[in-house]
């Protein structure tokens, strides 16, 4: 059989068609508009996703037997509010993940509901990506919309009531809503009357792996598909392509050298560090995860080599660094702010211990070791919860580099393993349906059966011990700048 693997992502949507074993068959990716209607917002329409899809799934079985189809799920971008009424129409454009006019919003959550009453709610607080700010600004903002308001969805759940006619979503997902219950996996009462929003109003719960519904007959027609074919919740987009680098079960570990840079630590038991540097969220195994967001993280270095130093040779400009766990220079790799752990959007990119003697390579040098030492922030919060770590899995553009990737094993003194393939959450997407047809008794086994390791980097001791005493002076570095940063903004 063959399962459909639906990426939706803020500027396209990638699709992948994969077999029961794992082997993928072809993929497609087709893009849509990204509108930004005022400074700092930033808005999609729902329809273009489905026209998106529509077409892309045609394209993905042109050429494959689409009765074998037997599951379609998805991975997708997250925290995005899509408000429909009491017609199922959408009633404005979906407000996304990166859309920053709810700061009024979120500085009311965090500081007037307060802090530690957002974690006991939801295990979270508040950031202005999230959906329960943007909710609190259409109240305001657009009250007669809002009233209008039968349901409230996230981006890929809009695509799954599409196809099934079901309005649904998954715990993953739905944990970036700051409107759930996470340890308990239900809707928080007390966030739902905060936000002016009843339960009747909000989708039903799946777990990622199950089974919402099968296609609809004009669905079918629409995606030339057949009415057998099953649709499985899906997943928020870090948690499926967690699920796509076998990062499932306790105590697994994925770091994502990305634009930006996260660490996803899976766990079967709920934890929330006490300050709530990461976020708390339920995972698509049915497990618990933890994940800490560094906003910019192989940008840096996309920023130092093709903005400042004018250069696209990444590898021979690596090839200049010399012995590392020695380097005097060190780099804040906050040049967006940062999110985890620090929560801090006054942060600044900072180059400090410059000599007369620093050269263009221990600059280099100082921007990959700043963003591995970032990282290493969130896995020490991590640590403090008990998490057994010894091994993390790797992926993103910066995994492309052998030298980042020794850098990053002796930071954290971990194992780094290497997959054989980077889809991403479309992989996820389609390992989930496989899951919700039967094909895999289970997330972990579906992971175990698909997800090959192709290299491991391991850490070496002396550059450990070198790497530990360098952590501990970055780690000094940002507290000393705190209360400069927001003068310089």
């Amino acid at each position: 059989m063959l399962y459909i693997g639906v990426d939706l992502g803020t500027s396209a949507v990638k699709l992948l068609l994969m077999d029961g074993a794992g082997d993928i068959k072809k993929t497609v990716s087709r893009e849509y508009p990204l509108y930004f209607p005022h400074p700092g917002w930033s808005e999609q329409k729902p329809e273009d996703w489905y026209e998106a899809v529509k077409a892309g799934i045609r394209e993905l079985t042109d050429g494959q037997d689409a009765g074998q189809v037997a599951g379609i799920s998805f991975g997708g971008q997250m925290h995005g509010l899509v408000a429909l009424d009491e017609d199922d129409r959408v009633l404005r454009p979906a407000i996304l993940w990166n859309d920053s006019r709810t700061a009024k919003e979120t500085d009311y959550l965090n500081n007037v509901i307060g802090k530690d009453k957002l974690s006991e709610y939801t295990a979270n607080i508040a950031f202005a990506g999230f959906t329960a700010p943007k909710i609190l600004w259409m109240k305001e903002h657009e009250p007669e919309l809002f009233a209008r308001v039968k349901k409230i969805m996230l981006p890929k759940d809009y695509l799954a009531y599409r196809m099934t006619g079901v309005h649904c979503t998954d715990y993953s997902d739905a944990s970036g809503m700051l409107l759930l219950d996470v340890k308990n996996r239900r809707w928080s009462k007390e966030m739902l009357e905060i936000c002016g929003v009843t339960e009747e109003q909000m989708p039903a719960l799946y777990e990622s792996y199950e089974k919402v519904g099968c296609l609809t007959e004009k669905a079918a027609e629409e995606l030339g598909l057949h009415t057998g074919v099953v649709v499985a919740a899906g997943a928020g987009d870090n948690a499926a392509a967690a699920v796509a680098t076998g990062t499932v079960g306790d105590g697994q570990c994925n770091i994502s050298l990305g634009t930006s840079g996260t660490i996803f630590i899976s766990s079967r038991t709920f934890g929330v560090d006490e300050n709530n540097a990461l976020h708390s969220f339920a995972h698509a195994d049915g497990t618990y995860h933890l994940m800490g967001c560094m906003l910019s993280a192989a940008s840096c270095n996309k920023w130092w080599m093709d903005d400042i130093g004018k250069d696209t040779d990444y590898a021979a400009a690596q090839a200049q660094i010399g012995k590392l766990g020695q380097n005097h220079v060190y780099f804040l790799p906050y040049l967006m702010g940062e999110r985890s752990p620090h929560n801090d959007p006054y942060a600044r990119g900072t180059f400090t211990g410059l000599t007369m003697d620093t050269t263009r390579a221990d600059m280099t040098q100082a921007v990959l070791e700043g963003v591995a030492f970032g990282l290493r922030d969130s896995l020490e919060v991590a640590r403090k919860l008990g998490i057994p770590m010894t091994r993390t899995k790797i992926c993103g553009g910066g995994a492309k580099s052998p030298l980042w990737k020794r850098i990053i094993a002796n930071v954290m003194n971990m194992e780094v393993d290497v997959i054989a393939s980077e889809e991403g959450p479309a992989l996820g997407g389609a390992m989930l349906a496989a899951v919700a047809c039967g094909e895999y008794p289970s997330v972990e086994e579906a992971a175990a059966a698909i997800v090959k390791v192709v290299d491991t980097v391991s850490p070496e001791p002396e550059l450990v011990e070198a790497y530990e005493d360098r952590y501990r002076r970055f780690a000094q570095i940002y507290p000393a700048l705190k209360n400069v940063f927001p003068q310089l903004a």
